[in-house]
């Protein structure tokens, strides 16, 4: 009887472990596997699955203005060829950024940070994947929309540091390549949320981050982008994990009890 009650307690704490221990959810570059990358229908689909996070590519244009891209061209993606670094925004905003994802998304626009932020407020997180834009722009636009307790920024240690300076209370996430470099940016950055590729997620890295008590969010994609491999980042520490496929994610998460 006692044995049947000690195990009894162990499960429901077991249960109630799994209840509380969160895992969020990060749309890369939105829903945009049916939706075009990076643009308000991809995000507007990643609120409705129910995702924590957008991820977004953070360009600037030749004239000053903050939009989405991936690429430093535009030439995958848009109807239009050229590096959006030498592009106006009036000439990325004549672009089409939908119909190569079909007829259905034909006319949709490249969009501003901005309406990002905006569409985010309130609704959804942003992981904000720096490729070309400074520290006091990003800081400047993600304080103005009211977004600072809402967004990890993803970057390297020498931006890190400056977005730091202008203000503290923002996530910035850079990568740990090693247990050297990851030792560099705790004591440098004191960073609450590291990520990770898949080629560096391993437990001797692992530890070091756990050890200065940051968040782990790390890839998922490809052939790990699955039940599977999604369970096995959470074995191994994970708190966010960043998918190709966040319908299906959302789905796991909730069933599993991290959501």
């Amino acid at each position: 009887m006692i044995q049947r009650a000690v195990l009894l307690s162990l499960l429901l704490a077991s249960v109630a472990a799994g209840q509380t221990r969160r895992v969020v959810a990060i749309s890369h570059r939105g829903e945009h596997l049916h939706h075009p990358e990076n643009t308000i229908p991809a995000f507007e689909e990643a609120i409705k699955l129910g995702a924590d996070f957008i991820e977004v590519d953070v360009q600037t244009t030749a004239d000053g203005k903050l939009v989405l891209s991936h690429d430093g061209t535009v030439n995958r993606r848009t109807n239009g060829e050229g590096k959006v670094s030498e592009m106006t925004f009036e000439q990325l905003e004549a672009l089409d950024a939908g119909i190569k994802s079909g007829p259905e998304f034909a006319g949709t626009r490249i969009p501003t940070f901005d309406q990002v932020l905006e569409l985010a407020r309130g609704n959804i997180g942003v992981y904000v994947d720096v490729k070309n834009a400074s520290a006091k722009d990003l800081v400047s636009h993600i304080d103005g929309h009211g977004m600072t307790d809402h967004v990890v920024i993803y970057c390297g240690l020498a931006l890190a540091k400056q977005i730091q300076a202008l203000n503290p209370k923002l996530k910035v996430m850079p990568e740990s390549n090693s247990v050297e470099h990851s030792k560099v940016l705790v004591e440098q950055l004191h960073p609450k949320v590291i990520a990770f590729s898949a080629r560096d997620f391993t437990p001797e890295i692992i530890a070091v981050v756990k050890d200065a008590r940051a968040e782990i969010y790390v890839d998922r994609m490809g052939i790990t982008d699955a039940p599977e491999g999604w369970q096995s980042a959470i074995d191994a520490g994970a708190d966010g994990i960043q998918s190709d496929r966040p319908g299906p994610l959302v789905e796991y998460l909730r069933l599993k009890g991290y959501k």
